[in-house]
């Protein structure tokens, strides 16, 4: 069994051997590694933020060595552009600003790979990586304007899903700017509805195109359920997200970022909480990972090995992920520590207490 794990600082390989998990390969070292992805045939795709040197995307063949494909670029911004920032009123950016995630197509099309960026532009590649197209379809609603940045001045798309019982239904989510469903592989989008964002002025809490979502998360035995971490809480969607039903007790918190489902059993999802907004960081100084088993019924607070106090650890949208038996969990955190448990998140073993900052972790098993 592997793991990825990519960093402000590089990207290292764990493997599992008989002692436990060891980093068995470093590449990139010193380079932010933004986003990563494991394609359907075992080959490892690299995302790369070098600052004024662009962004990048690498990609290695199993047993191979590292090669440079091509990256996501946008059209030059037309002189007549009217999109600007609700936030700021700065004009929208039409430049790449970070590579957020990567994510294969569907299994029906193994070359294929998809690209969320910031500023909220979605890519799509059929040649594994080699050339990218902007998803011109959601990059030109009317309604892209009225999204905004969460954390970052611009929104960006951090989840795609794909339902594999059809491979041109797609979900995707963006912060901020709601959750969209494709079922035509992008040609047209619809917004999602259910959430709730409590920040917005009265009677605007239910605007679709203005939710926050943090992460979503698709149970791959069962594609109708699909769990969303949200900025002020926990939704769940019984229809492939196109609706969301919002859960509104989860101790000890319900901000986070990260969520992951069971690949085989809907009622069980894993959260990793946090005192929200100016705190991002474990509540009362414990870091715990909160685990239902009854569909959002209740939760399991988990900490048996993580720390116990003054722990001031933050769990990024991918930095946690789950193995395709739902037994193996990895989480990665702001301040470089790596934990991974082998029991569904009951116990947690230290595997990497001083990496850099991680940004994703990735099982090379693809689910």
């Amino acid at each position: 069994m592997s793991l990825l794990v990519g960093t402000r600082k590089g990207l290292f390989t764990l493997d599992r051997g008989a002692a436990g998990w060891d980093i068995t390969d470093v590449s990139f070292l010193g380079e932010p590694v933004t986003a990563g992805v494991v394609g359907h045939d075992g080959t490892e795709y690299a995302a790369l933020g070098t600052g004024h040197f662009g962004s990048h995307i690498w990609r290695r063949s199993p047993g191979g060595s590292w090669s440079e494909v091509g990256a996501p670029a946008y059209p030059p911004r037309p002189d007549d552009a009217t999109d600007v920032s609700p936030m700021t009123q700065e004009p929208w950016p039409w430049t790449v600003q970070l590579l957020w995630t990567l994510e294969n197509g569907p299994v029906e099309r193994p070359d294929e790979l998809w690209c969320g960026t910031i500023p909220g532009g979605l890519f799509r590649s059929h040649d594994r990586g080699d050339t990218w197209e902007l998803v011109r379809s959601l990059w030109d609603m009317p309604e892209r304007t009225q999204w905004f940045g969460g954390g970052y001045d611009f929104p960006g798309i951090h989840s795609i899903s794909f339902d594999p019982r059809s491979p041109d239904t797609l979900l995707i989510a963006i912060s901020c700017g709601g959750a969209w469903i494709s079922d035509d592989a992008g040609a047209s989008w619809a917004p999602t509805h259910g959430m709730r964002n409590e920040y917005m002025p009265p009677g605007e809490e239910y605007t679709p195109i203005v939710q926050d979502p943090h992460r979503v998360a698709r149970c791959v035995a069962n594609p109708d359920i699909v769990w969303n971490q949200h900025h002020n809480g926990v939704f769940r969607s019984v229809d492939g997200g196109r609706n969301w039903t919002e859960i509104t007790e989860r101790p000890p918190a319900v901000f986070g970022f990260a969520v992951v489902a069971h690949p085989t059993n809907p009622d069980v999802a894993w959260f990793v909480p946090a005192v929200k907004d100016e705190m991002r960081v474990p509540v009362g100084g414990r870091l715990v990972v909160s685990r239902t088993r009854d569909g959002g019924k209740s939760f399991d607070v988990l900490g048996e090995g993580l720390p116990a106090e003054h722990a001031y650890d933050l769990v990024y949208r991918h930095a946690l992920d789950v193995d395709a038996t739902g037994e193996v969990l990895a989480m990665g955190s702001t301040t470089g520590s790596l934990w991974i448990s082998e029991d569904g998140g009951d116990h947690w073993d230290a595997a990497a207490p001083n990496l850099p900052p991680i940004h994703f972790t990735r099982f090379k098993d693809v689910l």
